[in-house]
């Protein structure tokens, strides 16, 4: 009787993951940005409040696997939210009263455990609180103006162009390592097609959709490149520090969501002070 033939198994790409899995999971992430933002712009502060609590409730597992680092998550879930929902009627006093109450009930909340790791554990839960709840509040920050919803799709373009130049560069013509000990596939060339996607994307959506000069969105797009590159080096540390592959693995081809966010958490935090600057509202 005959039976069907197996089809031969997804292979990685060079830059070692799926890469159809990650494109699905990609346009996927994307069309729910972009539908929130040309509907009812409000609703993106909702998805970067969603993606901030599975972030950080990834990195604080993560953190308790590797190092078994214990993060006082109710706090960190809690604070976070309010750091990010704050932000909105009280733009960064909001933001910042949040973060400092997060970080009080962290260092009261440890307390029950004893003295045994205390300050691991509550320096490894005042940094997700930051990390996570506190820089997506720069990309919630965004959206409020009233050209907020452009304001956020220059943020996410330029991030994405970023991410798209260093994937094709890198893979076509990587060969000079950036930083071997912190994340061998980052060369140089890719570097270089992550600052030209992102100098042209930046110039082109903030004179497009802002308004602004053409050397404005040149400016803010460097600045991106930068952040949003620091930001991949910063995770590929803090996994290698770890001894994890990935934050999790919610998302096929990329991981765990927190693996997505990267790039982007600092690179919010960026975008809001260059635009802030170059482009006031």
């Amino acid at each position: 009787m005959a039976t069907d033939a197996p089809g031969p198994p997804s292979r990685p790409s060079r830059a070692g993951r799926d890469l159809r899995a990650a494109i699905a999971v990609g346009v996927v992430l994307g069309a729910a940005i972009i539908v929130s933002l040309i509907t009812v712009r409000f609703l993106f502060i909702g998805v970067v409040a969603a993606a901030a609590g599975v972030a950080a409730a990834e990195l604080a597992g993560a953190l308790n696997r590797g190092a078994g680092i214990r993060v006082s998550l109710v706090p960190v879930l809690v604070g976070g939210q309010a750091t990010i929902w704050l932000s909105w009627p009280f733009g960064l006093r909001g933001a910042l009263i949040a973060f400092v109450i997060t970080t009080l009930v962290c260092l009261a909340w440890r307390f029950r455990h004893g003295a045994e790791g205390y300050l691991r554990d509550v320096t490894a839960s005042v940094f997700t609180a930051a990390y996570v709840g506190l820089f997506a509040a720069f990309a919630a920050m965004l959206v409020p103006p009233d050209d907020g919803a452009f304001r956020a799709l220059c943020f996410m373009i330029g991030v994405v162009a970023s991410d798209t130049g260093g994937y094709i560069f890198g893979v076509l013509l990587g060969k000079h390592p950036m930083a071997p000990k912190v994340s061998p596939k980052k060369s140089w060339e890719g570097f270089a097609g992550s600052m030209l996607f992102g100098l042209v994307s930046g110039a082109l959506s903030v004179t497009l959709l802002l308004g602004g000069q053409w050397w404005q969105g040149a400016l803010f797009g460097i600045a991106l490149v930068c952040s949003a590159t620091i930001g991949d080096l910063m995770e590929s540390l803090i996994k290698r520090d770890l001894g994890i592959k990935d934050m999790g693995t919610m998302l096929p081809g990329h991981g765990g969501l927190m693996d997505r966010m990267d790039s982007l958490l600092p690179s919010a935090v960026v975008a809001w002070m260059m635009l802030f600057w170059l482009v006031p509202a």
